[in-house]
């Protein structure tokens, strides 16, 4: 539960006021999201390995209708659990990774800062407190698609094809930190 500190107003000759309390629990959020619509899939988690990844795949797969005649090709980072070796990939599902070191290429990277918004300069008790606010804003942000590509939709990005051949580009990419955990999982959309 690391706080998100950004810039605030004081008066002249005062310390600005941000409460937090640093310690370590931890909230993964995965995020899948078309960048050309806007249209995401989130996971709130509380741990991610790759047996756990590959079950939120299965997830992803049947809630979005992937299969023979819906083809969804996946962009991933170099994440430890998303490597292909040992991850089994839903039928459907196509895994395309990009370059080592190369985050700009990642639409799905700029979700983070939109889900971070009402979490800036605030402290939360409990771990339980941050996942009802992160929640609440994948939500918000689910009905906003026009946001969301903005903000994931890169000039260079392919445009989608026309539903001719049924294949879809999706992003993923999570964030968080290694923990144990019980696997638990939730799905806001």
């Amino acid at each position: 539960m690391k706080p998100i500190h950004r810039r605030v107003w004081a008066p002249i000759g005062e310390r600005p006021i941000a409460l937090s309390h640093h310690r370590y629990e931890w909230l993964y959020v995965t995020a899948f999201v078309a960048p050309a619509s806007g249209e995401t899939v989130w996971f709130l988690s509380n741990g991610i390995d790759k047996p756990f990844f590959a079950k939120l795949l299965e997830a992803f797969a049947r809630d979005t209708g992937a299969g023979r005649d819906r083809i969804i090709v996946l962009q991933l980072d170099n994440a430890g659990w998303h490597t292909p070796e040992n991850l089994p990939v839903p039928d459907g599902i196509r895994l395309v990774y990009q370059p080592a070191y190369t985050p700009e290429l990642q639409p799905a990277e700029h979700l983070w800062p939109l889900v971070d918004e009402p979490l800036v300069n605030k402290h939360f008790e409990t771990i339980d407190d941050l996942d009802a606010v992160v929640a609440l804003r994948c939500r918000d942000l689910n009905f906003d698609r026009t946001l969301i590509a903005q903000h994931t939709g890169f000039h260079w990005w392919p445009n989608p094809p026309h539903r001719t051949n049924h294949t879809e580009t999706v992003l993923v990419h999570g964030r968080g930190e290694n923990a144990n955990y019980a696997q638990r999982v939730r799905r806001y959309c």
